[in-house]
């Protein structure tokens, strides 16, 4: 079988190079893959001629909806790919956090994407900046989608979750992609791709694939192409230099492979639920994906007091491991992806044994379910104990991809730290504990090098997602030795492919570039008022002046009686006038309540419900016979798709809500969000 690339619309098979790919629990043939050796100019030219316009021109809640219903699409197609999953020597387990985290990850996106970003092609950031005395001059961001290609280069341990992850926001930005999988299991990358194009539900050239080498593609990039890298350091630094990077100022991201730590504090008794924590979780991260993570944990600090109890407690679990062919029934460890990564791995573990004993030999001697003889590249769980991990440093440099780890004692806290930090950076670490206090020592003397730190206790564990998984909504990433990139973290993965640019100019000028109003700009008032209106029917800053209203003496009263707040501004003459206001003044929430009277229609129409409030602040107070007035205005407009058990058609429109007093200054300033009735589908 041969493995094929998908590039400018037709599947293809390469001419130069031919790699053979068989299952890493059996040594079966898989396939072969062949390597293109020219075009990927011509590759990367049709994501921008092609992909890139189609996809420009829809919305971000229309790209995210798509998005959304290609992991409905993938998801119904998963137990192909689990099949497919277990040839990488993958169990059932492994593979759920490979397939349906990253399909999970591609639904958390467009959710991300349709709650936080606007409904527009592009988006607007930030609150308006003023930058001149009378408010003429003033200044707002906008994120708009890079007019390129984003090159998405994986690693082999996660090939689906890897492309998923990426390709989602990178799609709602409006970028397309060409996703580059690790050889070795590009096989299931390749049929998650196939699904991809099969469904027909992303704009033709959307998601490009490239099996085998990469070629000259990086001589083909422009500036307003973005290369990600997911992988070894060593790999990621030689391609983060390319000449052609460097010299076009290419984004590039790198997340690489780094010496994550877990930390039981000293707190933790041998006793406590902590410490049985601390030893799953170790546990776990060493056979999950036979150790293959990016977020695997390799060294194990813990008080030098606990060091026997811990290894004693840790050999007992790895041993009851059962590894074996993923696929049989009992099976919590696979095999590594093939034997040369396990010869990689068994490299690295004679260099940390220059420093550190071996404490559980997983290299030989071990039993493995449903295989035959030497077949396929399976390896036992090995643990390593370190003894001067402050002055021996081979187990901070080297690390083994597999189901390694070591131990390393600490005499005092300030030394633990150190240790966490002697990693050089990393992509994740955790500290177990019961202690707040060490919780906070911990975590402030080593976030400088970690790019999420988790703490685990007995109230949080039972939910915990684990030391080892990267959450949609959290960064992914880290500094020095992890490769200095993010990836996820909510909306600002989307952000990581557009371009940020500062505007400036009038009021009215910026509500014309952004679609939202602007305090100050031009405004269109009509004898309709705007509650009488459809969703389609408002315009961005038509706006409404109401009427005045005094407030008494007996609306304050009125008010504390019905809420039940007697704070003394409002009630104590004697204390009001030695408080700050200097005077009774009334509630805050009152002059809401009587703004949203002024302004509201109070016949039926268009506008359903209130939505919510947005930004509310209570600039000045407003004291017995002072008069109030509120200016509102349509500030931006959300089109809602139409879920099939809506009744109606509906958008969310932003209204900017100013109640000024007699002196036309501001009292109070606030977004109010009305969900309001649309009159087509459309």
């Amino acid at each position: 079988m041969k493995i094929q690339s998908y590039l400018a619309g037709e599947w293809c098979s390469g001419d130069g190079r031919t790699d053979t790919l068989v299952n890493s629990v059996n040594d079966a043939f898989i396939g072969e893959v062949s390597s293109l050796t020219s075009g990927f100019d011509q590759f990367l030219n049709y994501g921008r001629t092609v992909a890139g316009p189609a996809l420009r021109r829809l919305t971000i809640h229309e790209r995210a909806e798509r998005i959304k219903f290609l992991a409905k699409y993938l998801l119904d197609r998963k137990e192909e790919f689990y099949r497919i999953s277990s040839m990488t020597g993958a169990t059932r387990a492994d593979s759920w956090v490979d397939i349906e985290g990253g399909i999970g990850t591609m639904f958390s996106y467009s959710g991300i994407a349709r709650r936080e970003l606007n409904n527009d092609t592009f988006v607007v950031e930030g609150n308006v900046e003023p930058l001149s005395q009378q408010g003429t001059f003033v200044g707002q961001h906008i994120l708009t989608s890079k007019e390129g290609v984003a090159v998405h280069i994986n690693a082999f341990n996660f090939p689906v979750w890897g492309m998923l992850e990426k390709i989602a926001p990178s799609l709602i930005a409006g970028v397309p992609v060409i996703v580059k999988p690790a050889t070795v299991t590009c096989y299931l990358t390749e049929a998650v791709v196939k699904a991809i194009v099969e469904s027909k539900i992303l704009p033709e050239g959307s998601v490009q694939l490239i099996c085998g080498s990469v070629g000259d593609t990086f001589d083909h990039l422009t500036e307003q192409d973005i290369v990600t890298f997911t992988g070894s350091a060593s790999t990621g630094q030689m391609l983060r230099v390319h000449p052609n990077i460097i010299a076009k100022s290419v984004p590039f991201t790198m997340e690489a492979d780094s010496l994550n730590c877990c930390i039981l504090a000293p707190d933790v008794s041998v006793e406590d639920p902590e410490f049985d924590l601390y030893i799953k979780e170790v546990a776990r991260e060493m056979t999950t994906k036979a150790g293959q993570k990016c977020t695997a944990i390799r060294r194990a600090i813990v008080p030098q007091d606990k060091v026997d109890a811990v290894t004693e407690a840790l050999i007992k679990r790895l041993t009851g491991t059962v590894i074996g062919d993923p696929t049989q029934e009992g099976v919590r460890m696979g095999a590594l992806v093939g034997k040369s990564q396990r010869e990689d791995v068994l490299a690295a573990v004679e260099q940390l044994k220059q420093s550190s004993e071996v404490v559980l030999n997983g290299l030989d001697n071990f039993q493995c379910v449903g295989v035959e003889g030497d077949k396929g590249a399976f390896m036992a769980p090995t643990l390593l104990h370190c003894k001067e991990p402050l002055v021996k440093t081979t187990s901070h440099e080297v690390e083994a991809f597999g189901p390694v780890s070591t131990l390393m004692p600490y005499q005092n806290l300030e030394d633990a730290i150190q240790l966490a930090k002697m990693g050089k950076g990393s992509l994740a670490g955790s500290v177990f504990t019961a202690s707040r206090e060490n919780a906070r020592d911990i975590i402030l003397g080593t976030a400088s090098h970690h790019g999420r730190m988790l703490v685990i206790d007995r109230n949080c564990a039972k939910e915990s997602t684990g030391h080892g998984s990267p959450l949609a909504s959290l960064v992914h990433g880290g500094p020095g030795r992890a490769g200095g990139g993010e990836e996820l973290g909510g909306s600002r993965a989307i952000k990581h492919y557009m371009q940020r640019t500062a505007i400036q100019g009038s009021p009215t000028s910026l509500m014309a570039v952004t679609n939202q109003y602007v305090r100050g700009a031009d405004v269109k008032r009509d004898r309709v008022h705007p509650f009488r209106k459809y969703f389609e029917e408002l315009e961005i800053g038509e706006s409404l002046t109401t009427h005045r209203r005094t407030v008494t003496e007996a609306d304050i009263v009125n008010f504390g009686c019905l809420s039940g707040d007697h704070f003394y501004a409002h009630f104590d003459e004697i204390a009001a006038k030695d408080s700050f206001f200097e005077k009774r003044v009334a509630h805050g929430y009152f002059v809401i309540s009587a703004a949203a009277g002024m302004f509201v229609d109070p016949g039926q129409g268009p506008v359903i419900a209130n939505y919510g409030i947005d930004n509310l602040r209570f600039v000045e107070p407003v004291g017995i016979g002072d008069t109030i007035q509120v200016k509102l205005s349509v500030k931006r407009k959300i089109k809602k798709s139409k879920k099939p058990d809506d009744k109606y058609v509906t958008g969310v429109v932003v209204w900017d809500v100013e109640v000024v007093n007699q002196n036309d200054e501001p009292v109070a300033i606030y977004d109010i969000l009305t969900l309001v009735e649309r009159q087509n589908e459309d």
